[in-house]
């Protein structure tokens, strides 16, 4: 039986189809203008929009499973129509798409900022309540917003799960996220400074896994945190500078200071027309609980995150191979690549 992805050319979506199809099973990858990560596997290609219900319907027919991937994602606290329209509702038109065309399990990515960060000193699990203050990030509540969804979803009698994974890193990085641009900027010596803070970085490959683990061992309605490693931005650097020869940056700013350079960042941006790195909300998640707990789907699922460092270098190395790197890394002869 079919199996639909939405957010099909996205970084986990690009690796989910692979996995999917390395499985032999047939899948419909949904896609809405970028084709890139996709064009040329053995997927079933359909142009679609999750703010359109009846499409929906005509792309979920037949299907047994959906995986949703599909959402907007901003570092912005100035963006929540965009995402209450993509994340909210599009979800929403999810759920419904699934309930009219009977399809049997829906798997719905959530994100590990859905939910409170408060309090610092215990660790976060999958009973943590989902964001709903104004002071949290529009991102953060339209993911929470979704999840809400998809549990109205599973009260009208929906089969479905949820993940939610820490931050991702990983190879088929086409676009690149925001995360896989700062990898970048730090391989090519283009990052000026860094920031204090980190966060918990878990590897696509991992999370596709736990996912694909959930659609065929979860009971109904449950809900799986899918977290890896805290590693500091300074931690990450020196990592890459280790692997690729290339030197981290000098100076290393505490959070209050770069908060202070956010409007000089954003003036950077216009001019050179590609998004900021350091934005408030950014700043703030390297800041955010660093005590991700995944002991639910490791005792459920066998769940397993690689070590960080093994993630790093395929990751690199992917860049590298995709042309995203070329020869400025100097590391054709390094071991390690």
């Amino acid at each position: 039986m079919t199996v639909v992805v939405t957010g099909a050319t996205g970084h986990v979506g690009a690796n989910l189809v692979r996995a999917l199809i390395d499985k032999g099973r047939p899948t419909r990858s949904l896609v809405h203008i970028n084709r890139r990560a996709v064009t040329g596997l053995d997927t079933e290609i359909v142009q679609g929009d999750i703010c359109d219900q009846d499409s929906l319907c005509r792309v979920f027919d037949g299907a047994e499973v959906v995986y949703h991937l599909a959402a907007c994602i901003s570092l912005s606290m100035a963006d929540w129509p965009q995402l209450e329209s993509v994340n909210v509702v599009g979800t929403r038109n999810v759920v419904e798409a699934c309930l009219r065309t009977g399809v049997r399990r829906l798997v719905h990515f959530s994100s590990i900022h859905a939910m409170v960060q408060e309090p610092f000193s215990a660790s976060v699990d999958e009973l943590r309540p989902l964001a709903e203050s104004r002071h949290c990030p529009p991102y953060d509540r339209s993911k929470a917003d979704a999840e809400r969804e998809v549990w109205r979803g599973v009260e009208e009698g929906l089969d479905a799960v949820i993940i939610s994974p820490t931050a991702i890193i990983g190879p088929h990085d086409y676009q690149p996220s925001y995360f896989g641009e700062a990898l970048l900027s730090l391989a090519q010596h283009r990052l000026p400074a860094l920031v204090t803070g980190g966060f918990d970085w878990v590897d696509v490959r991992d999370v596709v896994e736990g996912a694909m683990r959930a659609e065929k061992q979860a009971p109904a309605g449950a809900k799986y945190l899918l977290s890896g490693h805290w590693v500091s931005m300074r931690g990450i650097a020196a990592m890459v500078a280790e692997i690729t020869g290339i030197s981290p940056p000098r100076f290393v700013f505490p959070l209050w200071m770069a908060h202070l350079g956010i409007p000089v960042m954003n003036a950077v941006s216009r001019l050179n027309g590609k998004r900021p790195l350091y934005t408030s909300v950014s700043l703030r998640a390297l800041k955010s609980n660093r005590h991700i707990s995944h002991e639910k789907a490791a005792r459920e699922l066998g769940y397993r995150p690689r070590p960080f460092r093994e993630t790093l270098v395929d990751t690199l190395r992917w860049f590298q191979e995709n042309g995203q790197l070329g020869r400025l890394m100097g590391v054709e002869n390094r071991e390690s690549l």
